[in-house]
C-alpha cells in the first residue's frame, strides 16, 4: 500500500431515465442539493449533488435486472435522521427491499441503503469543500 496517497470517492455517476425525479427525490428526501449542473437547471443533461452523486439524463434508459453483473449493486448513504428519511421516502412510492426497511428500490432500478450516521458526522463531512483547497 502506498502510505503517502489516500483517497475517497468524490462522486458516483448514475444513468437515469427521469433525471427530474431523481433530483427531487435526493433533494427532498435526503437533503442533497445542487453542486453543479450541465445544461439549464430546468432541463439538465447532468446534475451533481453535494453528497457525491452525478445523475446523467438518458431518456428511455432501462437498467438491467439487479442480479446481472456490471450494474451498480447499491448506494450506501449516511443520513442524519434515518427515521425521517424513511418517512419522507414512503411518499415517493419507492419499494422496500428484502434486506431491510432501510433498503429502497428506486424507479430506474437503483438500490439505496440508508444508514444512520453518528452524531453530527453528516454535517461535518458536508462542510468540507475540497474544490476550494489549493491545488498541489
Amino acid at each position: 500500500m502506498n502510505k503517502r496517497v489516500r483517497s475517497y470517492v468524490e462522486h458516483v455517476a448514475i444513468r437515469v431515465s427521469d433525471i427530474d425525479w431523481h433530483i427531487r427525490f435526493f433533494r427532498e428526501v435526503l437533503g442533497q442539493t445542487l453542486r453543479e449542473v450541465d445544461g439549464p437547471e430546468h432541463a439538465p443533461r447532468q446534475y451533481w449533488t453535494l453528497g457525491g452523486l452525478q445523475f446523467m439524463s438518458v431518456p428511455g434508459f432501462a437498467a438491467p435486472p439487479s442480479n446481472d453483473a456490471g450494474w451498480l449493486a447499491h448506494l450506501g448513504i449516511m443520513v442524519s435522521d434515518l427515521g425521517a428519511a424513511l418517512d419522507a421516502a414512503r411518499a415517493w412510492g419507492v419499494t422496500t427491499l428484502p434486506q431491510g426497511s432501510n433498503w429502497l428500490q428506486l424507479p430506474d432500478g437503483l438500490a439505496v441503503e440508508l444508514i444512520q450516521a453518528s452524531g453530527d458526522s453528516v454535517e461535518r463531512v458536508l462542510a468540507v469543500n475540497p474544490r476550494d483547497w489549493p491545488q498541489a
